[in-house]
C-alpha cells in the first residue's frame, strides 16, 4: 500500500504475550508522538487533501455496499440479508475500535511491533494546530486517519465471506472487535509505520497486498476451519441466489479500488495516476485469464468468473500498484488470474474447509502472488525499490503466521462469550428469518 521513500511502514508482532504485557506495563507510553506526526503546518496542499477525502469514500463504497452486494448475491436467498446485518456490525464496531485504539496501536512509532498510546480515543487529530503524520505530510492527520479507517473496515468484511451462513452475528461482533486490535492493528503497523520491523527491513507493500489480503485471507481460512461447514456442505448444490447483485458488488470494488490503490500514494501526483493505471489493466488481465481457463475447463465463459477473475488481479496488483508499470501489472493480473482460478476450483474439495466465499482463494492466495512478485517488476524510476522476493516472502509468510495464530485464539475466546454458530435448526431454516426476522420477497 504505501511506503514513504520506498519503505513506508512495517512491524511484526509474533504473540499475545507481547500485546498484554506492552499494555499492561504502560511502555506504550514511553516514546512521544515527535515522530508520528510532522509539525503543523501553515498549509495543508488542498489537492492532495481533496484525492484522500474522495479516496477514503471511494475505499468505503467498497464495504458499504460493495462487499455487502458482492457477497449477498452469492448467498442462498435464505440468508443473502444476513451478510449486510454482519458488515453493517463489523463497519460500526471497527470505526468505534479503531477511534478509541486500533489506530493509535497502529500508527504511532511505539516499537518495531506495536504503537504507543498517544492517539488513543483519537487524540490530537482535530483542532487548529492538527498536524499530519509522517507517511502523509501534506494532508491533515485526520485524512489519513479516516482512509486508514476505511481500509481496517473492508479487511475484517473480507473475513466474514469464510464464515458466512452459519456464524452468529453476537460472534462477528466479538471478533471485529478482538481481530482489529489484536491483528490488524499490529499488521498495519509492522508495515505501514516508518518504525515497524518489516517497514525497516523494507518490505513492499504499497496499498494493502499484505497487510489486507494475506491477513485476511489467513483469518477467513482459520475462521472456516474453526467454525466448521456449513450443514449439506459438499452434498447439496448452494447456488448463489442473485448473480446480478453480485456483479454489481463487483463493480462498486472495482471502482472503489481506484481510491484503494491510487489514494495509497497520498497525494494528487503522477505516483497515483499510474497506481491508477495499474489498478485497471491488472483487473482486466485478471479477468480475461479467468474467462480463458473456465473456456478451456468447461467451454464456456461464466459472468461470476470474469468477475472473480477482476477482484483477483486486483487483489494481486494492490501491494504493486505504486511501484509497477503496465507490464509488471500485465503480469500481476495474469498470474493471479490463472493461479487463483486454480486454488478456487480445487482448494475446498482437497481440504474440506469450506471457506464459503474463497475468501482465502481469492485474497490470501493473490494477496501472496502480488507481494512475492512486487520487487520483481517494481521499477526505480517509479520509486525506490527497497526490498528482494526474499523480504517481501518474509513478510508475506509472518504475516500469513501471525494473522492465522491470533484468529484462532481469537476465536477461543469468542466461543464462549457469544457462541460461534446458529443452531442447526437456524441454519436449517435461514439466517435473515432466524437471526434478523426479515427475508427477500419471494424467498
Amino acid at each position: 500500500m504505501r511506503q514513504i521513500l520506498g519503505n513506508r511502514r512495517s512491524h511484526a508482532f509474533t504473540s499475545l504475550a507481547l500485546v498484554v504485557p506492552l499494555l499492561a506495563s504502560g511502555s506504550l507510553h514511553a516514546q512521544t508522538a515527535a515522530t508520528a506526526a510532522v509539525p503543523a503546518l501553515t498549509k495543508f496542499n488542498g489537492a492532495d487533501t481533496a484525492w484522500m477525502l474522495i479516496s477514503t469514500v471511494l475505499v468505503l463504497l467498497m464495504t458499504v455496499p460493495g462487499i455487502m452486494l458482492f457477497y449477498s448475491g452469492m448467498m442462498r436467498a435464505k440468508n443473502a440479508l444476513s451478510i449486510v446485518a454482519h458488515t453493517f456490525a463489523a463497519t460500526t464496531v471497527v470505526t468505534l475500535v479503531w477511534a478509541a485504539i486500533a489506530y493509535s496501536l497502529a500508527f504511532t512509532p511505539g516499537n518495531p511491533w506495536i504503537g504507543d498510546m498517544s492517539r488513543a480515543l483519537s487524540d490530537g487529530l482535530l483542532g487548529a494546530k492538527v498536524g499530519a503524520h509522517v507517511s502523509a505530510p501534506t494532508v491533515p492527520e485526520s485524512a489519513f486517519f479516516m482512509f486508514q479507517l476505511a481500509f481496517a473496515i473492508i479487511t475484517f468484511a473480507l473475513i466474514i465471506g469464510a464464515t458466512v451462513e452459519r456464524m452468529r452475528l453476537s460472534a462477528t461482533i466479538f471478533f471485529a472487535a478482538f481481530w482489529t486490535i489484536l491483528v490488524y492493528a499490529p499488521v498495519a503497523h509492522w508495515i505501514w509505520q516508518p518504525t515497524g520491523w518489516l517497514a525497516s527491513m523494507g518490505h513492499m507493500d504499497f496499498a494493502g497486498g499484505t497487510v489486507v489480503h494475506i491477513a485476511a485471507g489467513a483469518s477467513g481460512l482459520v475462521a472456516a476451519k474453526v467454525v466448521g461447514p456449513r450443514k449439506g456442505f459438499g452434498t447439496e448444490p448452494m447456488v448463489p441466489h442473485n448473480l446480478l447483485v453480485t456483479i454489481i458488488g463487483a463493480g462498486l470494488l472495482w471502482a472503489g479500488w481506484f481510491g484503494f490503490n491510487a489514494g495509497s500514494a497520498f497525494e494528487a501526483s503522477s505516483r497515483a495516476v499510474g497506481a491508477l493505471l495499474a489498478t485497471q489493466v491488472a483487473a482486466c488481465v485478471g479477468a480475461f485469464l479467468w474467462g480463458i481457463c473456465e473456456y478451456v475447463q468447461r467451454g464456456k465463459f461464466s459472468v461470476l468468473g470474469m468477475a472473480t477473475g477482476a477482484i483477483a488481479g486486483l487483489v494481486a496488483v494492490t501491494p504493486a500498484s505504486g511501484f509497477v508499470g503496465v507490464l509488471g501489472a500485465t503480469v500481476l493480473g495474469a498470474t493471479a488470474g490463472v493461479g487463483c482460478f486454480l486454488v478456487v476450483t480445487r482448494f475446498k474439495r482437497a481440504t474440506g474447509i469450506d471457506d464459503t466465499l474463497d475468501v482465502f482463494a481469492l485474497h490470501g492466495v493473490g494477496g501472496f502472488i502480488g507481494t512475492v512478485l512486487t520487487p520483481v517488476f517494481a521499477l526505480k524510476e517509479i520509486a525506490p525499490v527497497t526490498a528482494t522476493v526474499l523480504t517481501n516472502l518474509m513478510g508475506a509468510c509472518a504475516v500469513a503466521a501471525y494473522a492465522g495464530i491470533m484468529t484462532w485464539l481469537v476465536l477461543l475466546v469468542v466461543k464462549p462469550l457469544a457462541g460461534l454458530r446458529v443452531t442447526p435448526e437456524e441454519e436449517q431454516l435461514g439466517l435473515d428469518l432466524a437471526q434478523h426476522g426479515e427475508m427477500i420477497s419471494g424467498a
